[in-house]
């Protein structure tokens, strides 16, 4: 049986490295994997990023996001060859609408009181400060993990936040999701809310944000879920 490729998106404030318990799982079940470093610029320049990497995939593509990463998979997953997406602890936007305003519908996490800008050229960057990484983006993972994630963030352009988003795949593609409800980066709510919105179909564990490393079976399992519903 021959499976597709999954295309897995990161987040936010970390790198593809953030899917490295997972990664080996599917590549042990010998399901193809490609995890692209997403410059995390803007959110549709992410995308089109995103999406030309899925254009290169030879065969159908199930494409997976992980926080930020799930509303540039959102974006990104209206090529011809993406089959369906799951979302991991993410934003969820539909067209026309930024992650700001998806946010806004409900309190603010505690990620709003942890950013830190530096301004760079053009604009600001955004991370988490160091002293609270740990308790506001992966309480659950190990410390000793966490320490090193901390201090090799990779930044998020803060206009990511405010841009529109230009396409909604989960309009006429298929979607499996996981809410972290333990999350204090992006409120379960938001999760929630734009799960269903989505017609995503979801399952919730009491995890942090970091639910691929915090949880990696469980994600696992619904990705393999997600690729067997296109093997079959």
């Amino acid at each position: 049986m021959s499976h597709p490729t999954v295309v897995l998106v990161h987040g936010a404030f970390a790198d593809a490295s953030s899917f490295g318990d997972v990664v080996p799982m599917l590549l042990d079940a010998e399901i193809p994997v490609l995890a692209p470093a997403a410059p995390n610029r803007s959110l549709n320049g992410d995308a089109a990023y995103v999406a030309a990497v899925i254009a290169s995939v030879p065969g159908p593509v199930v494409l997976v996001g992980h926080s930020y990463g799930c509303a540039v998979a959102t974006v990104a997953g209206t090529g011809d060859n993406v089959t369906s997406l799951v979302y991991l602890a993410g934003f969820v936007p539909d067209q026309g609408e930024s992650l700001g305003e998806l946010a806004g519908r409900y309190a603010d996490s505690d990620l709003a009181g942890a950013l830190r800008p530096t301004v760079v050229p053009g604009g600001a960057d955004l991370t988490v400060a160091v002293d609270r990484f740990h308790d506001v983006f992966a309480a659950d993972v190990d410390p000793a993990v966490t320490r090193t994630l901390a201090v090799t963030q990779r930044p998020l352009s803060a206009a990511a936040f405010e841009e529109k988003a230009g396409a909604a795949a989960w309009h006429t593609k298929p979607a499996w999701g996981i809410v972290a409800g333990a999350d204090h980066t992006i409120n379960p709510e938001v999760q929630r809310f734009a799960y269903q919105r989505a017609n995503v179909a979801s399952l919730e564990v009491e995890s942090s944000h970091l639910v691929m490393l915090s949880q990696p079976e469980v994600v696992f399992e619904l990705v393999k879920k997600a690729v067997l519903a296109v093997s079959a």
